[in-house]
């Protein structure tokens, strides 16, 4: 389907989604010219969004004049457009050391490495082995999120959390793409009730046991900064389960 975008209508699409990631609201075609040096006019950046929407890439909230990336956009943006921003080595070396003490105990090791997570992407992040168990860290971040200034959508990312048969699913039992980092969509899962909800996945080996890490946010989620620190992680986990 993304074979069919012209350099202008991708160009104009990354800078909407780079946009769109860091305001948390519908980007208009003015905020996209001011701030994006696209070389065209914004009559012409607009005819641009009229048709990303008719291809399906964008869509238009009831309330607004601006666009919202669609999943397939978001996710052509990040196999294709994103520029990932790798964790300094800095952060790398801190993270190492909030987990070391925890390596021979894969429990412990596990509710560090969530919580360290959780910080570093000031999202939920959530790990999982595959006999049930379930570890949450980085519930206060939900709040920082404008999309979940509506209370019931807070209340259905909860309940979701705290379904460990749900998650265990997500995890364990679908399909996954194949890739060592997933990225999916509430409304692709087919689970109504997380819409507005994005997750990133993968999984480890450690200790003779799967497990899976999980952050979970916006659709909006900050992909480049998310997937890099997601990707340490997942190696830092089996290294340092190996001792």
């Amino acid at each position: 389907m993304t074979e069919g975008l012209t350099a202008r209508q991708t160009q104009i699409l990354k800078a909407l989604i780079d946009e769109y990631i860091e305001a948390a609201e519908p980007v208009g075609s003015e905020a996209l010219d001011k701030k994006y040096n696209l070389g065209v006019s914004p009559a012409t950046i607009r005819n641009e969004m009229v048709t990303l929407t008719k291809l399906g890439y964008l869509r238009q909230p009831h309330t607004s004049a601006g666009r919202v990336p669609a999943p397939v956009a978001m996710k052509f943006y990040i196999d294709q457009l994103m520029e990932e921003r790798q964790m300094s080595l800095a952060d790398e070396v801190k993270a190492k050391e909030e987990v070391w003490d925890s390596r021979n105990d894969l429990d412990e090791l596990l509710e560090e490495a969530t919580k360290s997570l959780a910080e570093r992407t000031g999202n939920v992040a959530v790990a999982a082995i595959d006999q049930g168990k379930i570890w949450h860290a980085g519930y206060p971040n939900v709040f920082i999120n404008p999309e979940f200034s509506d209370i019931r959508i807070c209340a259905n990312l909860f309940s979701f959390l705290e379904e460990a048969e749900k998650l265990q699913e997500l995890f364990f039992e679908r399909e996954g793409s194949g890739s060592p980092i997933d990225v999916l969509f509430g409304e692709e899962l087919g689970w109504p009730e997380l819409n507005p909800i994005g997750i990133v996945t993968t999984h480890f080996k450690a200790k003779g046991t799967n497990g899976a890490l999980g952050i979970i946010g916006p659709v909006r989620l900050s992909y480049p900064t998310v997937i890099p620190v997601l990707r340490y992680f997942r190696n830092l986990i089996e290294e340092v389960a190996r001792g």
